[in-house]
């Protein structure tokens, strides 16, 4: 699917390929142009053909799978992020390639899936006009949401980890503990995603000198920023997730020595008891008490008084 959408004067206008060449008679306009799933051959045809792009860069954002970066030519830049796909609102996220090139009086998106807030622009755009809007602040609408969400995923997990936290210790599931695994998972990918977005955004800022575009270098700065800080955020996560799992397996490792403490301690008392047993259990005329009256009470009374000794020795030595 090709949108076109022509920017003149304030007023939008939505229609087919016979904007484009409006757009050619009319020199104050500019031109937004979004590709959607279209094939590779007429997106080529399009982009570099007619427009005169960068064809390298096309062909990098026809790949499926490309990492986030940017490039600057003479005429335009161009941006190929890696936003969540529109139904992703947690951890368990799908993404999509989405590229920009970005001229004075040209913008161009193209993305193989349905991106809510592309579509919400231009139709924003086509109802309500687009005065005070240029192909850069759209780039920049762009960008700043694509780290917005990747922050609302991030500060949605916080609370999550908070609730976490609370149960973990006082339940020690495993349910929790592949949760917390699950998560460390998927901020591995975050991290490494934001990390090629940063680098990207930070290229982008430097690309706009302080002296002839400050508005715009303050504007993706402000952007790289944002960034900058989910993926230090990320990294936070991360780390409170290593901790807590640490926290666990040192719990679990601390019970099971208490327990084994017990066993240990039972097994000390009743090795003793179980060879007096053993030895009285033999059938032999002449073991000791073996024809007294009261031999019985008498082992018995060995027995338990063994078993006294025993405790008290472990509850001195503080294993009681």
């Amino acid at each position: 699917m090709i949108r076109f959408m022509l920017c003149d004067d304030g007023k939008a206008e939505s229609g087919g390929a016979e904007l484009l060449e409006d757009w050619g008679d009319r020199p104050g306009s500019w031109l937004w142009i979004d590709l959607q799933g279209e094939p590779a051959a007429s997106e080529t045809g399009l982009l570099v053909d007619q427009l005169g792009l960068d064809e390298h860069a096309v062909i990098e954002a026809q790949r499926p799978r490309h990492p986030p970066g940017f490039e600057a030519y003479p005429d335009y830049i161009y941006l190929l992020t890696k936003p969540l796909t529109s139904d992703s609102e947690d951890l368990d996220f799908s993404t999509q390639q989405v590229a920009l090139f970005t001229g004075p009086h040209l913008l161009v998106t193209r993305h193989n899936q349905y991106s809510r807030f592309i579509n919400t622009l231009l139709q924003r755009f086509t109802e309500q006009g687009c005065a005070g809007e240029s192909p850069l602040s759209v780039t920049a609408a762009i960008t700043r949401r694509v780290a917005d969400r990747y922050g609302k995923v991030l500060l949605d997990l916080e609370h999550r980890l908070d609730e976490v936290e609370d149960q973990l210790f006082e339940s020690r599931g495993d349910r929790l503990m592949q949760e917390l695994v699950g998560y460390n998972t998927a901020l591995h990918k975050v991290r490494r995603i934001l990390a090629y977005h940063t680098n990207a955004y930070r290229r982008l800022r430097d690309h706009f000198g302080t002296s002839t575009t400050p508005h715009w270098r303050d504007e993706f700065d402000d952007i790289h920023a944002l960034m900058e800080r989910f993926h230090s955020l990320a990294e936070l996560y991360q780390n409170v997730i290593g901790d807590l799992v640490e926290g666990y397996i040192s719990l679990n490792a601390h019970n099971l020595n208490q327990i084994m403490k017990v066993l240990t301690i039972v097994t000390v008392i009743f090795v003793p008891l179980s060879l007096l047993v053993g030895i009285y259990g033999m059938n032999f005329e002449n073991i000791p008490e073996l024809r007294s009256p009261n031999g019985y009470f008498v082992l018995l009374g060995v027995m338990l008084g063994i078993a006294s000794g025993l405790l008290y020795v472990f509850r001195r030595v503080r294993w009681l």
